[in-house]
């Protein structure tokens, strides 16, 4: 059902955001750092048994120097520098093998998708470990609450690190023109997306479907489901933690990134989704702050609109990258 605010009022719905008056230099800080440690992006040609698809085994170092793996494919005729896609993959899911990502190198694209660190066991395998495990709290079972107690330990802190890192060993690959690099995923992918083009500004384009990770404290009140339970569960059992909840997530909210976000947008929402309500996917679009557009599915839950959303990213990119 239609359970978020009508249509028209999406469309202007911008609330009021706290946001950390050490924000830029709490992001700045932290990507320094990793560029600190050697990219040491490495390409290894698999055998993936496609004619059409070269792949390759990539590992790159993200935040903390820590290795991070992913697939890297090219159309197996090309001439010529290529338009790169980096994408980022949705809450619990993995790399999986190169034959589960087609559609971009298909079409005629470089093409690195990114392996999520200690993720990859609910679908799709994944093959990144998570070495960092500090922040000391107990978490309820998943992601949302791993070091949620502060901004320096919280789960999300690596992974957008490891993000931005992904789109510089895409750039670093003698097949792809650094000019023309978009970053898309789905839900959490789309979260990811998000971040990583507020934290990098030179991006062609940013494609983020139905994303998750956007004005967290609206999306645990509206609803139960799952990653977003996480949070409430916590804070059901840790009562006295709300404050520094709240407070880390602040680092962490779309809507900071999409305020620094001047490329080029396509963002898609579902009008019945009860996981990433549509009201904090338009929250974070509303403060986009380049040019932009959405994509909206009135009767779709969180699949979004699937391969319909996939033809409208496709001529997204065939126009302006």
């Amino acid at each position: 059902m239609h359970f978020d605010l009508p249509l028209d009022q999406l469309k202007t719905y911008n609330p009021p955001l706290e946001e950390p008056g050490d924000f830029n230099t709490f992001w700045s800080t932290t990507i320094a750092e990793a560029r600190r440690h050697p990219l040491g992006a490495t390409f290894t040609r698999t055998e993936s048994y496609l004619k059409t698809v070269e792949a390759f085994d990539v590992t790159f170092h993200g935040y903390g120097g820590q290795p991070i793996k992913g697939w890297f494919l090219v159309p197996a005729v090309r001439k010529g520098k290529l338009p790169c896609v980096v994408e980022f993959i949705g809450y619990g899911g993995g790399r999986g093998h190169p034959h589960d990502w087609l559609l971009y190198p298909s079409a005629g694209y470089a093409y690195l998708v990114m392996d999520t660190r200690g993720q990859g066991s609910v679908w799709r395998t994944g093959d990144t470990p998570d070495p960092e495990l500090e922040g000391g709290n107990p978490q309820y079972p998943g992601f949302m609450s791993r070091g949620v107690l502060a901004k320096e330990t919280y789960y999300y802190r690596r992974v957008f690190t490891d993000g931005v890192r992904a789109v510089e060993a895409a750039r670093s690959h003698e097949a792809v023109d650094p000019d023309r690099v978009a970053v898309t995923g789905a839900s959490q992918g789309g979260g990811i997306t998000i971040a990583v083009a507020g934290l990098v500004p030179d991006l062609k384009l940013a494609l983020p479907d139905v994303p998750f990770l956007c004005h967290y404290q609206k999306a645990v009140s509206m609803t139960d489901a799952a990653p977003y339970s996480e949070l409430r569960d916590y804070l059901k059992r840790h009562r006295d933690h709300e404050e520094q909840v709240w407070n880390t997530l602040s680092y962490f909210d779309g809507r900071s990134f999409s305020s620094r976000a001047k490329m080029r947008t396509l963002f898609s929402v579902a009008l019945m989704d009860d996981i990433c309500p549509p009201s904090t996917v338009f929250s974070a679009y509303n403060r986009w702050a380049g040019p932009k557009d959405i994509q909206v599915w009135p009767y779709n839950h969180h699949e979004g609109g699937e391969t319909f959303q996939a033809v409208e990213r496709l001529k997204t990119l065939d126009r302006y990258l």
